[in-house]
């Protein structure tokens, strides 16, 4: 969860949550399995190459914040190390490697999310 109502609201009722573009598990040891990370340096760096190019242009620069570009990466696990079954971790490296070399598209979904 980016924001700390998910956590909150998770711990309340004793599930584990997913920490979602910061590091909450610090604050949230039982709770906070991993997170997603955003990474805002790859942006940056696009936007201020362009910039020095003399080529800068408005774009999507959101391409920048996927794993390929090395915009996003999942936290240690942390307080999880060790709960966490190896053959998860050995799923999640074999698709982490994938997606960094291009092997592996990820599919984006802009929907709104509705409830199940």
């Amino acid at each position: 969860a980016e924001r700390f109502g998910v956590s909150d609201a998770a711990m309340e009722k004793g599930i584990l949550a997913i920490g979602n573009v910061i590091d909450t598990q610090a604050e949230y040891p039982d709770t906070v399995v991993a997170s997603a990370l955003w990474h805002f340096e790859p942006t940056l760096q696009a936007a201020l190459a362009a910039i020095s190019a003399g080529s800068f242009t408005a774009a999507n620069y959101g391409v920048y914040s996927f794993m390929k570009e090395g915009g996003c990466s999942l936290a240690p696990l942390g307080t999880f190390e060790g709960k966490v079954p190896a053959e998860a971790l050995a799923l999640v490296a074999e698709k982490d490697a994938a997606i960094r070399s291009g092997s592996m598209a990820v599919e984006i979904n802009d929907e709104e999310p509705t409830s199940t």
